[in-house]
């Protein structure tokens, strides 16, 4: 489900070029194709038919056909079976790029998108999930709160699979693909999923089994656990909503919800549904962090160890005793949080250079904290007063209110910071007048290059490298990077961008190079030694904005980490240029990266600390 431009046929598309029809849905799959291929038609195009006419057939061919056309893109495709308002969206979001989003902004990032989107969305007949007597298990709420809005917009159309209910069935207009009332003998349910060869496992029998039924599937363990990881999909799927369903379900419902491997294992948006009901009542804390994950969870994870990860690191600093329940099957995995600082949000963040492995951040207050990451704890170690307190800044910096965005630490009592207002800023703790002068002359020659031209002003700053260095990227394009080890006049310069610079950083190789990558405001993100030219290519392009970026010389060479606006989290290994997604609860804000292998990742919510199995990490 690639995202793309979709583009009006000048004529009727190529049945032949798509994969084969039996004889009896041939009429439906070219009145079907006609639709999505004409621009100027209905917007919305309505797949009825009873169970097993073979509706998700139809759907899973048309996709399947638009794989490589030209001229027909489907830009996003949600089966709805199971899914809330809510979990819709994040997965809406996610496929048309947005990252994880809730239904308002999702509405509002669509209104916003400038290409004319195609959607489909199979199974909304089976939609909703939770307990029966909140709208959230019924679809019409899904049609009402997200589809009937998504639909209002003129740039948007959908081929909607309705089964033989009246969905939508009074929005004008709408064209009508229908494959009959009478179910077909002897059919067997198939779902889009399946029919997209997806691995959810075979459904026959489960849709309306009992809780004891289902729970009578799982196998058990030696010491007659529920063993969650070798219960069949569909048991998986369906267990929580026919829990919901049964006699005594309290009791049902408790038995899954304080079951860990169950947490892992389990329909991700059926828990998600059923723990937004505050009447039920849960174990610890689970319901915050569930919440914290879910986004990230409903997403397509088949690895048992990446989701018991993501949910250990929600429940780590929030939840003690479901983190420590979950630490051993989120060990098995790449990464898996060490410690996590949360209430604390974040602005900037860097690795203090030296040997003391030390972490200084930045507040929304405007205060300047440092931590502790040798120990592996997180532990805060020293907090400035506010940076607008005059007695706790060099005499250089101006009294107004400070909300550091990023910053270039030359040691944990010193650093250069990016103001919120975009100037930059010396900061010294003690009476130092040689750092201050040096700090002073590199925040002034920028300010001064600024009063010539626009293009000078400064729109990035980063830090890095074992001799403490300041990468300043500006407006126009050029990085800067000056040493705050040791006096400069000017700094060594690289034009690297054609657009302003959003977020820079630099290292040392072993070897005795400086390294410097940058970020630009078209989704670039350049390399330069900064002895010779900068590549003559990206090392990554894509059609978001580059949020955070750190990088480190480690055990296996070079790693540079990018944190992308759309939620992703790459991690690059540079030597070979191979890349792995780290999948993240939320957008980073600012991250740092230790020699060793550890990730601190920081945002609204604060830090979380990440240790990678840098010896296994890109094996796969």
């Amino acid at each position: 489900m690639t995202a793309g431009t979709t583009v009006t046929a000048t004529a009727p598309p190529d049945m032949a070029a798509w994969p084969p029809l039996d004889d009896d849905k041939r009429a439906p799959g070219r009145q079907l194709l006609d639709w999505a291929a004409a621009g100027d038609g209905p917007r919305l195009c309505l797949v009825r038919g009873a169970e097993g006419s073979g509706k998700s057939t139809l759907l899973a061919w048309l996709l399947a056909g638009t794989v490589g056309s030209p001229g027909l893109t489907v830009h996003a495709t949600v089966p709805s079976e199971g899914l809330t308002t809510e979990t819709f969206a994040w997965e809406l979001s996610r496929q048309l790029g947005y990252g994880a989003l809730s239904p308002d902004r999702l509405l509002g990032r669509v209104g916003a998108d400038e290409r004319p989107l195609l959607l489909l969305v199979p199974d909304l007949h089976r939609a909703g999930a939770g307990p029966a007597d909140l709208p959230s298990a019924a679809p019409e709420t899904l049609v009402a709160e997200l589809l009937e809005p998504l639909l209002a917009l003129p740039h948007v159309r959908a081929a909607v699979e309705v089964g033989t209910s009246g969905l939508l069935a009074t929005h004008s207009g709408a064209a009508v693909v229908d494959l009959g009332e009478t179910a077909v003998q002897g059919a067997e349910r198939a779902s889009f999923a399946r029919r997209l060869d997806l691995g959810e496992g075979d459904d026959r029998g489960t849709g309306q089994a009992s809780y004891a039924d289902l729970a009578a599937a799982v196998p058990r363990t030696a010491d007659d656990r529920p063993d969650w990881s070798r219960a069949p999909a569909p048991v998986r799927r369906r267990i929580l909503d026919a829990a919901l369903r049964a006699e005594g379900q309290e009791s049902a419902v408790r038995g899954l919800l304080t079951d860990p491997g169950f947490l892992v294992h389990g329909s991700a948006a059926a828990l998600t549904a059923t723990l937004a009901d505050e009447r039920i009542p849960v174990p610890g804390r689970l319901r915050e962090v569930w919440r914290r994950a879910a986004p990230e969870l409903t997403a397509y994870h088949t690895d048992s160890a990446e989701r018991a990860a993501l949910l250990h690191a929600a429940a780590v600093g929030t939840d003690p005793d479901l983190a420590e329940y979950l630490r051993p099957l989120a060990a098995q995995h790449w990464w898996s949080a060490e410690w996590a600082r949360p209430a604390l949000p974040v602005t900037a963040l860097a690795l203090i250079p030296g040997g003391e492995s030390q972490l200084m951040a930045s507040d929304a207050t405007g205060r300047l904290w440092t931590y502790d990451v040798e120990g592996r704890t997180g532990a805060p170690l020293t907090a400035s007063p506010r940076l607008s307190d005059e007695a706790d800044v060099s005499p250089s910096v101006h009294a107004l209110p400070v909300r550091p965005r990023s910053l270039a630490p030359r040691d944990a009592r010193s650093a250069l910071l990016l103001d919120g207002s975009d100037a930059l800023l010396p900061f010294v703790t003690e009476d130092d007048p040689t750092t201050a002068f040096a700090l002073g002359r590199i925040a002034e020659h920028h300010g001064a290059a600024a009063l010539t031209g626009e293009e000078s002003l400064v729109t990035a700053l980063g830090g890095g490298g074992a001799q403490p260095h300041a990468v300043v990227g500006d407006r126009g394009g050029s990085v800067h990077v000056w040493s705050l080890g040791e006096y400069e006049d000017v700094p060594r310069s690289h034009r690297v961008h054609e657009q302003p610079v959003t977020a820079a950083v630099c290292m040392d190789t072993a070897d005795g190079l400086t390294l410097t990558f940058s970020a630009g405001a078209d989704g670039s993100v350049r390399l330069w030694e900064i002895s010779a030219e900068p590549m003559p290519v990206p090392v990554q392009q894509r059609p978001h904005r580059t949020t955070a970026l750190t990088a480190a010389d480690t055990a296996v060479g070079p790693v540079l980490a990018v944190g992308w606006s759309d939620g992703e989290l790459h991690l690059w290994h540079v030597l070979s240029g191979k890349v792995r997604v780290l999948p993240w609860l939320r957008r980073c804000d600012a991250v740092a990266l230790t020699p060793e292998g550890l990730l601190v990742i920081a945002d609204s919510e604060g830090l979380c600390a990440v240790e990678l199995r840098l010896d296994v990490l890109w094996e796969s």
